[in-house]
């Protein structure tokens, strides 16, 4: 962030445009940042977005099920076509995405929230990456964005 305030402040403004957008629920975008997240070890992350979706009313079990969302029953097929595609983009297969996976996708997803929910997983990958490579500690920013009501400190 010090260094490179400027791109710091446009991936920021990025992921919050994300976020605000209206094609996907908020929740959705949630269990996609902790996923992504959880893949690429985003301790910073991780925590931020545990701490926002409590506060946001996500129940505790459901959190705790993300990291095995496929043999959890807590998960809508939405829900499920949104974290395999997560999965998918933050890990890709040398094979690409698969045409059952779209498939899947389309059934769940008009292709305004596809697109949306496409820029949240790459948006989350980025924050991921910056933070993983300068070390950011969980929790560093708590109480300037307000995630210290969470009650999980």
């Amino acid at each position: 962030m010090e260094q490179s305030p400027d791109l710091f402040k446009k991936l920021k403004d990025l992921g919050m445009a994300i976020a605000a957008s209206s094609h996907i629920e908020p929740g959705l975008g949630q269990l996609v940042d902790i996923r992504a997240s959880q893949m690429n070890g985003c301790a910073a992350c991780l925590d931020m977005h545990v701490k926002q979706a409590k506060l946001a009313g996500e129940r505790e079990l459901r959190l705790y099920h993300i990291a095995i969302w496929r043999e959890s029953p807590l998960f809508s097929p939405k829900e499920r076509a949104a974290l395999a595609w997560t999965e998918a983009l933050t890990q890709i297969a040398p094979t690409g995405v698969s045409d059952d996976l779209y498939a899947e996708l389309r059934e769940q997803f008009s292709e305004k929230e596809l697109s949306t929910l496409t820029f949240r997983v790459m948006g989350i990958n980025a924050a991921n990456r910056a933070n993983v490579a300068f070390r950011t500690p969980p929790g560093k920013y708590d109480k300037e964005i307000g995630l210290n009501k969470a009650g999980l400190a």
